[in-house]
């Protein structure tokens, strides 16, 4: 029962990125209510502290505890936080950080941040056979045998002799892991920050790890998506940037007519990941290439555009980099003065998000750090987008490197983290199209209604505009239409 209490404490006090002293510990379980009293004492301080003493909580020892309620509950009392509705009927937002930004960027909340992340790929590795009895980092160290652990990865570099050399760290300890460059895992792509699991034989000083067999937390094995009794059809597209001299005019047209006309009753849902407008001031020199200098006059356009989607389709709107919201990730979904220009029908929300749609899970990014993965991974490239979002399924993360060009907001929890399996994963950004699968998952990269820019000429890219994947939630069965 103690034993008990005493992980329920714990796992409060992890959850707020606070450590217990053994004393206090003691202090706290003495408490017939030690949970409520960890909770009022820890509402209660000015600053929470780093490690909780006897001396944090003794004056609140004798004080009447304040019974917390829990933010789910208080949200159900109350009202979520956020001012726009989080879904009806057989739609609904299971999970963004819309109403749930508390980050003021600051070291405990990046501690927190990246804790977090530890802590949910750590409970997906901890079920792989390959990691049955994994150690802390300093314990693994300590035999001189085969060891498993599971860690966060600080830093990748080669030796001056070809080896791969890994700083790899858990919230007990770091160690260095080496990986031969005689070894099939040589040419492995290990990038910053993401959470492996690795077995391996403990030098003889016991001052690194040779590193034997990398596990990755990965997707459960699963065939293809499981049909269901569901009639529904959901469209995606991305990257409209509504305002910019290039947007496609007669494309869009003809997908709205098509929509009007033989569409009509095959699309119910039209899902919708970001950089829905060009922005202002986004890249230098951005004001040449606008139809649309205002940013407030991009909304608008583009809220008239949407409305002339057909009233049967239910719209679901995301932000990207182009628009107006925070930069980093996760984002909320657009500010009020922004969110009010657009009809009570479109729903509004956070990226990324995980959405559930008549029983399908679909995770929706619009995948702006598809930029570091192509850089930062062999063998990636805007051509094939459908890879990077496999690495991201396989790492369950889809942002794991920080200091790349995807600024991230050090947020309590890590939304990037892919703790549940989707049914369907869809991102935009690079301007691509395609459809595929990966274990069972359908991958959607949306396409772009923005024709080649300056920059894309320069770099001698070539976007794939005007597409529109479906996908059908009953068999899975997707395709892909061309507008141009």
């Amino acid at each position: 029962m103690v034993a008990g209490m005493r992980d329920r404490v714990l796992d409060i006090l992890a959850n707020e990125g606070v450590l217990l002293e053994p004393s206090a510990a003691e202090l706290v379980l003495a408490r017939s209510d030690p949970v409520d009293f960890v909770r009022s004492a820890l509402a209660s301080m000015p600053q929470q502290p780093l490690v909780l003493t006897v001396d944090d909580l003794r004056p609140y020892a004798d004080a009447p505890v304040v019974r917390i309620v829990p933010k789910a509950l208080e949200e159900v009392r109350n009202g979520p936080p956020a001012p726009l509705p989080r879904g009806d009927g057989d739609f609904c937002v299971l999970r963004d950080i819309t109403g749930n930004s508390t980050c003021e960027g600051n070291i405990i909340d990046f501690a927190r941040y990246f804790n977090d992340r530890f802590k949910k790929i750590k409970k997906i590795l901890s079920t792989r056979r390959e990691l049955v009895g994994c150690l802390p980092v300093p314990k693994a160290t300590k035999f001189d045998r085969e060891v498993r652990m599971i860690a966060m990865v600080n830093e990748v570099r080669t030796t001056k002799n070809g080896h791969k050399l890994l700083e790899v760290e858990d919230d007990e300890g770091r160690c260095p892991v080496l990986i031969l460059k005689d070894s099939p895992l040589i040419n492995e792509s290990i990038v910053n920050d993401e959470v492996i699991g690795i077995v391996g034989k403990t030098s003889t000083k016991g001052d690194l790890v040779v590193l034997n067999e990398l596990v990755r937390p990965d997707l459960p094995l699963r065939r293809t998506m499981q049909p269901s009794d569901s009639w529904t059809s959901v469209a995606f597209m991305s990257d409209v940037h509504v305002g910019s001299n290039t947007f496609l005019h007669k494309p869009w047209d003809r997908m709205v007519h098509w929509l009007k006309t033989e569409g009509k009753n095959e699309v119910q849902y039209l899902v919708v990941p970001g950089d829905v407008v060009d922005g202002i001031g986004v890249f230098p020199g951005q004001e040449d290439e606008l139809e649309i200098d205002d940013i407030f006059a991009q909304y608008e356009s583009l809220v008239d555009r949407l409305k002339e989607v057909p009233d049967g389709i239910r719209v679901i709107v995301q932000p990207g980099n182009h628009d107006a919201v925070r930069p980093a990730e996760p984002q909320p979904t657009f500010p009020k003065d922004i969110a009010k220009l657009f009809d009570s029908s479109i729903s509004l929300i956070g990226n990324p998000c995980y959405l559930e749609i008549e029983g399908r899970k679909i995770l929706s990014y619009h995948g702006r750090s598809l930029d570091d993965w192509i850089g930062s991974v062999q063998g990636l490239s805007y051509n094939n987008p459908m890879e990077a979002m496999k690495e991201m399924l396989k790492r369950r993360h889809m942002a794991p490197i920080y200091g790349g060009r995807t600024p991230l907001a050090p947020e309590k929890e890590d939304f990037l983290v892919i703790d549940e399996v989707p049914d369907i994963f869809i991102t935009g950004h690079v301007h691509g199209a395609g459809i595929g699968e990966y274990r069972g998952v359908r991958l959607i990269c949306a396409s772009t209604w923005q024709d080649q820019t300056p920059f894309q000429k320069m770099h001698n890219f070539n976007p794939d505009p005007a597409k529109l994947p479906i996908v059908h939630l009953g068999t899975g069965e997707t395709r892909m239409l061309d507008f141009n």
